[in-house]
Parts: structure tokens; C-alpha cells; sequence
């Protein structure tokens, strides 16, 4: 059976280029396109979808917040995580969320056909890469890695940090106050035992979160 395919990203130019990947493969119905989250939501809402392929950066509501309501209300539904950030910094946390599959947007057009059949049928589909991560985590203590503390948001908001940006760039970047962002930088601060910048830095280099 050919498997329905909501299309869900921020870009444009990134929702066509991928109906193009997807409108000719024998394995895929039909393809729908949304920009946000709200709108995900609402095309899920209006008819049944076998897969979701979900950025995870899309503003307001980030894709991790939408693929934890999505999973919750339509516990049938595939996800296929596909980001521009690598797999150590967000593959785990996405196949622990209830991701079928976490692919970097870099990866060949039949990875992402291959990810999209496996999650219509309720499997897990494994990069390489992720497999890796994921073995590591399963031998990694607790305490080892109090960045599993953080929730999506933050991790996000430290993935940000990390690079560089401000903190009115991140607000503008995730639709928040630059107030939300500084009590999210408070937090990360607090739960990775950090008290600048240059140390948070130095903690992601450590972790391999850069």
C-alpha cells in the first residue's frame, strides 16, 4: 500500500524539493505540505496520514513539540525526523521522543524513501550514525550526561548558544521574548553546573554536542 506523506517544514524551496523526491517513488500516495506546527496539526487533524516528515526547526513550536503531540494523538502515525542538524546532536533525543528515524538533511533521497516505508509499517529505521549514538547512550550513566536533563526547548536554545548567537538572534529565531530566552539560558547554565558562555561551550565540545 502506498503510504500518505505530510510534508513539514519552514522552507518553501525545502517542501518542493522533497515532493519532487517523493512524487516519483511507487511507494508513495499522496503528498501534503505544512509550514508550522499549527498547521501540521491541523492537516493531521483533518484526514489520516501514514508518515510525517518533520524538521525540527520551525519557530514557534519546534518539530520535537509537535512530534511529542502528534505521537500522543495519533499514535499510528510515522515520523521521520529530517534536519539540518548532525545526528549527535539530536538523533537520540528524536528516537526517544517516538521518532521513526532521525536523517540529516545531507543524506541520498533513497535513505529518505527507505525511512518513510519502515516508519508507514511502525518500524524503526537506524543510520548507521544514530545505531552508534544510541549504543553509546544505552552504556552511558545517568550522571554522566546532565545535558539529558534539559528539555527539547533548552536543548535547543544551547544548541544555538553554542554557535554564537545572541540572545535576541535565538528569540527572533524560535518566535520567543527575549526574556523566555534568557530564563532558558538560566536554566541550561543551572543544570550543566556552568557560569559563562566559554564554559558551556567547552561542555558541548567535551560531549559532542557541537
Amino acid at each position: 500500500m502506498a503510504a500518505s506523506v505530510l510534508i513539514v517544514d519552514d522552507h518553501m524551496i525545502i517542501r518542493r524539493g522533497l515532493r519532487q523526491i517523493l512524487a516519483g517513488a511507487p511507494n508513495i500516495g499522496e503528498i501534503g505540505e505544512a509550514a508550522d506546527g499549527p498547521s501540521a496539526l491541523r492537516e493531521l487533524r483533518s484526514q489520516p496520514w501514514h508518515v510525517m516528515l518533520l524538521d525540527i526547526a520551525l519557530g514557534e513550536r519546534d518539530g520535537l513539540d509537535l512530534l511529542k503531540t502528534a505521537r500522543a494523538e495519533f499514535p499510528a502515525l510515522g515520523v521521520v525526523m529530517l534536519s539540518v542538524y548532525p545526528e549527535t546532536q539530536f538523533g537520540v533525543r528524536a528516537i526517544r521522543s517516538g521518532a521513526h528515524a532521525y536523517l540529516n538533511k545531507g543524506c541520498d533521497p533513497e535513505q529518505i524513501l527507505a525511512a518513510i516505508a519502515k516508519a508507514a509499517e511502525g518500524g524503526l529505521y537506524i543510520t548507521p550514525e544514530v545505531a552508534e549514538l544510541l549504543a553509546q547512550d544505552v552504556r552511558r550513566k545517568p550522571t554522566d550526561t546532565p545535558h539529558e536533563t534539559l528539555s527539547n526547548r533548552e536543548f535547543q536554545v544551547l544548541q544555538l548558544l553554542v554557535r554564537g548567537r545572541s540572545v535576541s538572534e535565538i528569540a527572533e529565531r524560535l518566535a520567543l521574548s527575549g526574556n523566555t530566552i534568557s530564563t532558558y539560558r538560566a536554566r541550561i547554565f543551572d543544570k550543566l553546573g556552568v557560569k559563562s558562555l566559554v564554559e558551556l561551550v567547552e561542555y558541548a565540545n567535551r560531549h559532542g554536542l557541537t
